[in-house]
């Protein structure tokens, strides 16, 4: 696949396409980086993500700092946004949950500590553009 791969999103149903198309592209082990403004779609992507392998009630860890769901795959979902200095992610054992080779990991607000991620991993920009339609970018990073 050639990256980078750019979506539009005008609703709802175009975003959970996306998500669709995400899960042709991330296998266990990968992690995803989410940035974007507030209100840019982060959380919708994953928790539509999560959806298409049975996994609900899955909310933004912006004060849990990481959730974890497990059922048909297992998701880490972290949010940067609160986080005031690295040590709070240490701390937890991010390097940990980063290393899990049977889980998928999103972090939004990924660029905040961009120090801590890893060489490899897939960025997922979010952006609007005139209309106020998402714009979606994926690239891969291999370093």
């Amino acid at each position: 696949m050639n990256f980078p791969i750019k979506f539009i999103s005008n609703n709802e149903n175009d975003t959970k396409n996306i998500a669709l198309e995400l899960t042709k592209i991330l296998t266990n082990g990968d992690i995803v980086v989410l940035d974007g403004d507030l209100g840019a779609g982060k959380t919708f992507l994953v928790k539509q993500f999560a959806k298409l392998f049975n996994l609900e009630n899955v909310n933004s860890p912006t004060f849990a700092i990481v959730n974890v769901y497990d059922g048909e795959i297992k998701i880490n979902h972290f949010d940067f946004y609160r986080i005031e200095e690295q040590r709070e992610l240490l701390d937890i054992g991010f390097n940990d949950y980063i290393s899990d080779q049977d889980a998928i990991t999103f972090i939004e607000w990924g660029s905040l500590y961009s120090e801590l991620l890893p060489n490899k991993c897939y960025i997922i920009s979010i952006t609007f553009d005139e209309e106020l339609n998402r714009i979606f970018e994926i690239n891969r990073r291999d370093k």
